[in-house]
């Protein structure tokens, strides 16, 4: 009798443990609901289909569920390559103990995500398609060598056709890779003149400063079409390091017509006191408006670098705390 209720009781608690298990574990509506808004910031700036990398996500993390996206926030299977000087993840692949890039957040595997596909010559081919075309880009990956198995393209269609994410990419814009070009010479009348402030509590976009002006204080220049950081940094005599540096820019964003490039280090708060946030914003977008480094934005907000930002949202862009009053 002892031995049936011992086998009973173990039989409980295997069930519990599995159950407790299987109720953990991330569905597909889920993931999309969690990450949708990361796929859509990307598409923004990167032009990469939301779909595309929401299927990619999905598929490749077992919706978020594989021990390479529970332990090492890594929703892409994306390896460190060579040129990965970030924290590393292995496990077997392809072959055995392969190495794994691992971030702090999964937002920032979405975003290493979008700009591998960006940074790889084999993709090029990819931002010149429609950004609806998402049977296109699967293909494309599968043929370009994203993944081994042959029905790769088929699974990620699959998913975006069951799960409707095809949605994701309207009012998307294709954004084709531009080849650099030679040095040009330095345009004069694009240099920088010493103006009043120009503050940004009256303009909500970027299109409204006039160029050769400061915002906070910096000195910054208008994107003219066809401008690239390499091609600003050599007209100002700068290092491209530099540029990225005072942008917060990755060597492979682009710019586009109207953006703002800063020629000199963002400041540490604003000139106003809070920004409501709208739709579309990101934090560095934000950062660009009001000329304040993001990391500041986000100690100022005690939020975590990546945080998706909500629509209505204040933010903090001057806080500081004297003697207890928030000024």
């Amino acid at each position: 009798m002892k031995n049936m209720r011992f086998l009973l009781l173990a039989v409980l608690c295997i069930f519990t443990s599995a159950r407790a298990q299987s109720d953990t574990r991330m569905t597909p509506e889920e993931y999309i609901a969690k990450f949708k808004d990361a796929a859509l910031q990307d598409m923004k700036k990167t032009g990469v289909p939301a779909s595309i990398t929401m299927a990619q996500g999905m598929y490749e993390s077992d919706y978020g569920n594989s021990p390479l996206a529970k332990e090492a926030n890594n929703h892409f299977g994306v390896k460190c390559h060579n040129e990965w000087s970030g924290p590393t993840y292995y496990q077997n692949d392809d072959a055995p103990n392969e190495c794994f890039r691992k971030y702090k957040t999964v937002v920032e595997s979405y975003d290493d995500h979008s700009n591998f596909l960006r940074s790889r010559d084999r993709y090029k081919s990819l931002f010149e398609l429609e950004i609806t075309d998402y049977k296109g880009w699967a293909r494309g990956l599968k043929k370009a060598g994203y993944a081994t198995n042959p029905e790769y393209a088929n699974k990620l269609i699959d998913l975006i056709e069951r799960y409707n994410l095809f949605q994701l990419d309207k009012g998307g814009n294709p954004i084709p890779l531009v080849k650099e070009t030679t040095v040009e010479k330095p345009r004069p009348h694009r240099t920088p003149i010493k103006q009043d402030k120009v503050s940004p509590a009256h303009s909500a976009v970027f299109n409204n400063v006039d160029a050769n002006a400061t915002i906070n204080k910096v000195p910054f220049v208008k994107v003219e079409k066809g401008d690239s950081y390499l091609k600003i940094s050599r007209q100002y005599n700068l290092e491209l390091w530099q540029i990225l540096n005072f942008n917060e820019a990755d060597k492979n964003d682009l710019l586009h017509e109207g953006d703002i490039v800063f020629l000199k280090a963002k400041k540490a708060r604003g000139e106003v006191a809070t920004y409501t946030v709208r739709e579309g914003d990101i934090m560095r977008s934000i950062a660009q408006l009001f000329g304040v480094k993001q990391k500041k934005l986000y100690q100022m907000n005690k939020m975590e670098p990546g945080t998706i930002l909500k629509t209505g949202q204040t933010l903090q862009l001057r806080k500081t705390v004297i003697f207890g009053i928030v000024l």
